[in-house]
C-alpha cells in the first residue's frame, strides 16, 4: 500500500513537472517569435505608433520639446536609436535632463527634467528666462512681464535667494547686477545704483525696503546708495 501511494506522489511531481515544463517552452517561443517578428519588422510592436512625453512639473508647454523628438510615427521600433532621440531632446534649451526608453508595446516614453525659471535675464534688448543656478534659456522675449525680477551680465551659480528678495520690489527693479564676482548692485527704474554688501545682501534690502516705505528713497533724485558699509549708508 505504501509503494502504491509513493507512486501516485511520484506520478503527481512528474505530471507537474512536464506540465510547467511545457507551459515554458510555449512561452519561450512565443516570446522569441514576438522578438524576432518585432527585430525583422513585422507585427503590431514592430513599428512606433505613439510616442509619450512627460515633464517633472505640470503647466508647462512641451510642444517645443516634443517637436525636438524628431520620431514620426510608423517609425521601426529597433531602428529608433534612443540615445540619438535623448541628444535630439537635450538641444531643447528648457530641458537639463532626459531619459528615453522604449516600452514593451514599441512605442517610446520621453521623460524630462526642466529648467524651473526664476527670474529673467537681459542682454538689453531682450529677456530670457533664467534658472535657480544661473542656466539662461534661450527662448527670449522683447517684453518684460509686470513683477518680474531681472538680471544682467554675468550670474554666479545660484540666485535662487536674490531673486526671492528682490521679489519685493520687483516692480521699481531694473536689473541687478553681479560684482567682481562677489557681491550685488541693484540699478532701479530711476537710474538709481544700489550697491549692496558682500556679506549679507538680504539685510541691506531689508533695510532698503524699509527706507522706501518710510521715505521713499527709491523715487529720490539721486544717483547712487552704497550701502556696503553696514554702518553708514552713503547717498551721492
Amino acid at each position: 500500500m505504501r509503494y502504491f501511494y509513493d507512486t501516485i506522489v511520484l506520478m503527481k511531481k512528474t505530471f507537474w513537472f512536464w506540465l510547467c515544463f511545457v507551459f515554458a517552452v510555449i512561452l519561450a517561443v512565443y516570446f522569441s517569435v514576438r522578438i524576432i517578428m518585432t527585430t525583422m519588422g513585422h507585427g503590431a510592436n514592430a513599428t512606433i505608433r505613439s510616442v509619450s512625453l512627460s515633464a517633472d512639473y505640470n503647466n508647462k508647454n512641451l510642444g517645443a520639446i516634443a517637436s525636438n523628438i524628431g520620431v514620426a510615427p510608423g517609425t521601426k521600433t529597433y531602428s529608433a536609436n534612443l540615445d540619438e532621440i535623448q541628444a535630439h531632446v537635450m538641444q531643447s534649451p528648457s530641458v537639463r535632463a532626459a531619459a528615453v526608453r522604449r516600452l514593451p508595446n514599441g512605442n517610446l516614453a520621453v521623460r524630462v527634467k526642466l529648467h524651473r525659471a526664476v527670474a529673467l535675464w537681459t542682454d538689453g534688448t531682450n529677456y530670457f528666462p533664467v534658472s535657480a543656478n544661473g542656466t539662461v534659456i534661450n527662448t527670449p522675449t522683447a517684453d518684460r512681464p509686470g513683477g518680474t525680477v531681472v538680471f544682467r551680465g554675468t550670474l554666479p551659480d545660484d540666485i535662487s535667494e536674490i531673486a526671492r528678495l528682490a521679489q519685493g520690489f520687483a516692480n521699481q527693479l531694473g536689473y541687478l547686477e553681479w560684482i567682481e564676482n562677489r557681491r550685488w548692485n541693484i540699478h532701479t527704474n530711476e537710474n538709481i545704483t544700489i550697491m549692496l554688501p558682500e556679506d549679507n545682501p538680504g539685510g541691506a534690502i531689508s533695510t532698503l525696503v524699509t527706507l522706501d516705505k518710510n521715505h521713499g528713497i527709491m523715487s529720490k533724485n539721486i544717483q547712487i546708495l552704497d550701502m556696503r558699509d553696514t554702518a553708514r549708508i552713503l547717498v551721492k
